[in-house]
């Protein structure tokens, strides 16, 4: 049996900054408002994959304000450019 290398994916960008690329090109004309599952497709990520994400990025991200907006039955997120 032969084993198939697979290309590496060393420059292909992480799940945060994929998602951090996403919402800054999102919220480059203003605030935007958003639940995980509605973009989960969009970004490739599944909204539970999103939803702790969101908290590493409100925590560290310099450029995105992010702020837990509400939560009736998902939360919804508010970011904007910094």
């Amino acid at each position: 049996m032969s084993s198939i290398l697979q290309p590496s994916n060393d420059d292909a960008p992480s799940k945060e900054q994929r998602l951090k690329a996403y919402l800054c090109q999102k919220a480059e004309d203003g605030e935007m408002y958003f639940k995980s599952k509605f973009i989960a497709d969009e970004v490739g990520l599944s909204p539970k994959e999103i939803g702790a994400l969101m908290v590493k990025i409100r925590d560290s991200a310099t450029e995105l304000e992010v702020e837990k907006w509400s939560y009736t039955s998902a939360t919804t997120w508010r970011v904007e450019v910094a």
